[in-house]
C-alpha cells in the first residue's frame, strides 16, 4: 500500500535532523519513526532500510532511501516549488552538489570519527582517532566559511545550508567557539536558527 506521506526513520540530534528541516520548509506530510537502540529495534530498523546507519527516509510513491546528503538533494529536486537548490544543469547547481558531497564526505566523516573513533582506529587507536577528528573540524569548516554570503550559494537558502547547520552544531565544544573565531559562520548560524522549520526540528527531544 503507497503511503501519502514520507516517513523519516532516526533520532532527534541526529542526521535525520537534515531532512526534516526540509520537509518542515516544503510544507510536505511526514512522520518522525524514532529508531531505537536495542539490537531487536536496529534489526528490524536494518530490514526496512538495508542499513543499520540512521537515517532512512521512505517516500510517499515507495521505496526507501538512505544516506542523509541523498535525502536532501532528492528532496530539494523532488519540490522545486520550495526553491531548496538552483535548477539542475546550472552552474549554480553544480556548486550545490559540490558542496553536498563535500559535506557529507568531510565535515560529516569527521563528526563519525569523532563520535565512532572505534570503527576507524579500532578499540586500541580509538582515542588518537577522536583526538584527530577533533581537531580536524575547524579545517573542515574553513573552505565553507569562505564562500558564505551570508548561505553558501550567496543570497540564496538551499538545503546545503541545512545540511551544513546541523554538522556545524556537532562538535563535543558546540558551536560556540567557532562561531567566535568566524563571524560569518556565527551569521550563518543566527539566520538558520531564526527559521521555524530549524527551531521546531532542534526543539525535539533526544
Amino acid at each position: 500500500m503507497e503511503s501519502k506521506k514520507y516517513l523519516v526513520y532516526g533520532r532527534p540530534t541526529l542526521g535525520s535532523d537534515m531532512p526534516q528541516m526540509l520537509l518542515e520548509e516544503i510544507g510536505a506530510p511526514y512522520e518522525l519513526v524514532r529508531v531505537g537502540k536495542e539490537p531487536a529495534d536496529i534489526e528490524a530498523y536494518r530490514r526496512i532500510a538495508g542499513t543499520t546507519k540512521v537515517p532512512a527516509l521512505a517516500l510517499p510513491q515507495g521505496g526507501v532511501m538512505f544516506e542523509s546528503a541523498a535525502m536532501c538533494i532528492y528532496l530539494a529536486e523532488a519540490h522545486p516549488e520550495a526553491r531548496l537548490a538552483p535548477p539542475a544543469g546550472t552552474a549554480e547547481h553544480g556548486r550545490f552538489l559540490q558542496w553536498m558531497v563535500y559535506l557529507s564526505a568531510n565535515l560529516y566523516e569527521c563528526c563519525r570519527r569523532i563520535y565512532h573513533p572505534e570503527a576507524f582506529g579500532g578499540p586500541s587507536g580509538a582515542e588518537l582517532v577522536r583526538s584527530k577528528a577533533s581537531g580536524d573540524f575547524a579545517a573542515m569548516l574553513a573552505p565553507v566559511v569562505a564562500v558564505l554570503d551570508p548561505y553558501i550559494l550567496g543570497q540564496d537558502i538551499s538545503a546545503a545550508d541545512f545540511y551544513f547547520h546541523v554538522l556545524a552544531g556537532w562538535h563535543p565544544d558546540g558551536r560556540d567557539p567557532f562561531n567566535r573565531l568566524w563571524p560569518a559562520l556565527a551569521q550563518h548560524a543566527s539566520l538558520m536558527g531564526e527559521r521555524a522549520s530549524v527551531r521546531k526540528v532542534e526543539a525535539q527531544a533526544p
